[in-house]
């Protein structure tokens, strides 16, 4: 599709070269260095991949891009280093990396043909009920599916990366912790990024003793930058897993100190609800995309579902010729994402209690009907919008990682523990921040939650369900070969974040790191805006505004970590807007 080879890039170099011979007799011989590195931009591209000959990885952490580059350099495939990447990220990136959350990851094998979902998404506890989050009067009641021991899930991260590693891997498990064991024992040199978050929570995080005495000094001070950051309590639980296996965490002294701090703290979590928990597998959801094979998280993440709806309805648009980032292609995108936002709100839930109708959803002709509701001049307002009908075409998913291997092995992860730091509550002893995956069910049907989004019955609170997620790992092949690897955090703009990669590289033909680093929009049906990130222009949005749309500019959105393999060579696209985040190449 693109041509990025060696001999390519020669020619192209010789090319920038040849243009500056008129001016040879006016240069002097020996070119500065400065003016050497500069003439690259006549290469043509603004951002330049990560690139490999036998494998990627691309997370968000240096640290746990090294140790998992290091398991491919020593003969370990993708799995391997994803799960070794995983617990890396749970030391390294507390406010996000867990074993106190969960998530979702797809690996797909080129070999066999097979593309698998591993969901050890949360589960709610036996003892949760639909209105345990509203008061009196039947009002939601946020704090409390936040910030509270009721807010977690019963975490999935340790039951979801075992299982990987047991089916897919090489790896022991006692192999595959021993680089995070080294970390949270041995310490690692703080980042900026590191303590300015842990400075920034500190009101929601040194309220709990337990949070306190792992993230700040004894003398209630802030870690800085460069200083040392050991976690003695969580190298041991680490050790306790390493030693005795994924149980150990469900069912050993890990399990009896996360129900200690429940009983502690008017918690329903119990013994019962570890014990019972296990990671399901699941079938991916698959579409196309202009001669792509789309394969991403099925529910209870939205993600993948939504991914295909959306790029079903954009199909029959020259989005190439529209323009990247251009007033007709935002439109149209908008138009196709508030519709698929509102198709959330009623019908997405976790398959095991509720009946999704996802062959409708994904379906082209249910595209095409969706399609023809869009105007190209004019915005449509969210108010006029409702959940369409998917069921006539029926027949009877926060941080990211993204790896391959050189044989033909992907894995792409997300897993998160919801916001950042979750509920803020360490379990004491134990060392881990629990999740406050809770919010995301539907505390109140037609009540949003924290990101805004709008849940209906089929997400209700029910004993043993796991909350509907909008995290998308997501592997593009074409022509049976792994040819793109992506996913994202971001909340709600998970599925668009992703969903924009795809775009383009697709339809736009950029480099996976000009890919990830461009500037992103999002619309989720309500509240009814179209959000952009700076770089956007001024003239674009007037005519988006001209359309009907409200346009506003707000933070940066996700940190999609992404790999592309095209013609033998493994590309890495690091998001910039996650100060940590890295991409190696093998």
């Amino acid at each position: 599709m693109f041509d990025t080879s060696l001999a390519n890039r020669r020619h192209l170099k010789a090319l920038a070269a040849a243009a500056l011979l008129p001016l040879a007799g006016l240069l002097p011989t020996a070119i500065p260095a400065a003016f050497a590195e500069s003439s690259a931009i006549l290469e043509g591209e603004r951002f330049h991949p990560q690139e490999g000959q036998h494998g990627m990885v691309a997370t968000s952490h240096y640290l746990a891009s090294q140790v998992a580059r290091d398991v491919l350099a020593d003969g370990g495939n993708a799995v391997d280093a994803a799960v070794v990447a995983g617990f890396a990220l749970a030391v390294t990136q507390p406010r996000s990396g867990n074993i106190g959350g969960g998530g979702f990851m797809l690996v797909s094998d080129e070999k066999t043909g097979e593309v698998v979902a591993i969901d050890y998404r949360e589960k709610a506890p036996a003892a949760a009920s639909e209105t345990m989050f509203q008061d009196e009067n039947g009002e939601a009641v946020s704090e409390w599916s936040r910030f509270t021991h009721r807010a977690a899930g019963v975490p999935g991260t340790v039951a979801g990366l075992a299982k990987a590693l047991e089916d897919y891997g090489t790896l022991s498990l006692e192999q595959a912790l021993a680089p995070a064991i080294k970390l949270a024992e041995d310490g690692f040199v703080i980042p900026t990024r590191f303590a300015k978050g842990l400075s920034d929570a500190k009101d929601r995080l040194a309220k709990w003793d337990s949070t306190a005495k792992v993230f700040y000094k004894p003398d209630g001070s802030n870690y800085q930058a460069g200083e040392l950051f050991k976690q003695p309590e969580l190298a041991a639980t680490l050790k306790r897993i390493a030693a005795n296996g994924p149980r150990e965490f469900y069912e050993g002294e890990t399990a009896r100190l996360i129900v200690a701090e429940m009983e502690r703290h008017d918690g329903i979590m119990t013994l019962d609800d570890l014990k019972a928990y296990e990671p399901a597998i699941r079938e991916p959801v698959h579409g196309t995309y202009r001669g792509y094979d789309i394969f991403s998280m099925s529910p209870p993440s939205s993600g993948g579902a939504h991914i295909v709806e959306i790029l079903n309805m954009l199909e029959g648009d020259d989005l190439q010729a529209m323009g990247f980032n251009s007033a007709a292609t935002i439109h149209v995108m908008a138009e196709a994402m508030r519709r698929a936002y509102a198709d959330r709100s009623e019908y997405l839930g976790d398959t095991d209690f509720v009946d999704v109708p996802l062959s409708g959803i994904i379906s082209k002709d249910y595209a095409k009907e969706l399609r023809a509701q869009f105007e190209l001049d004019k915005a449509t307002p969210s108010s006029e919008v409702k959940p369409g009908k998917p069921q006539p075409y029926e027949s009877n998913q926060t941080t990211h990682f993204s790896i391959a291997d050189g044989n033909g092995l992907a894995v792409s992860n997300t897993y998160t523990i919801n916001f950042s730091y979750g509920s803020g509550i360490v379990v004491d002893g134990a060392g881990f921040l629990l999740n406050n995956e809770m919010d995301d069910f539907s505390a109140k049907p037609g009540v949003p939650n924290a990101y805004g989004l709008i849940g209906g019955v089929a997400n209700k609170i029910e004993p043993n369900k796991r909350m509907l997620s909008s995290m998308s790992p997501t592997i593009v092949m074409k022509d049976g070969k792994n040819f793109l690897v992506t996913g994202s955090p971001g909340g709600s703009r998970i599925i668009t974040t992703t969903l924009q990669v795809i775009m383009n590289v697709i339809d736009h033909g950029m480099n996976i790191q000009s890919a990830v680093s461009a500037p992103r929009i999002h619309h989720q049906w309500l509240p009814d805006e179209i959000r952009i990130e700076a770089g956007i222009s001024k003239d674009t949005i007037r005519l988006l505004e001209a359309m009907g749309h409200k346009v506003v500019t707000k933070d940066a959105m996700g940190a999609i970590q992404s790999i592309m393999i095209d013609d033998g060579t493994f590309y890495g696209g690091a998001d910039p807007r996650r100060s940590t985040s890295s991409a190696m190449g093998l």
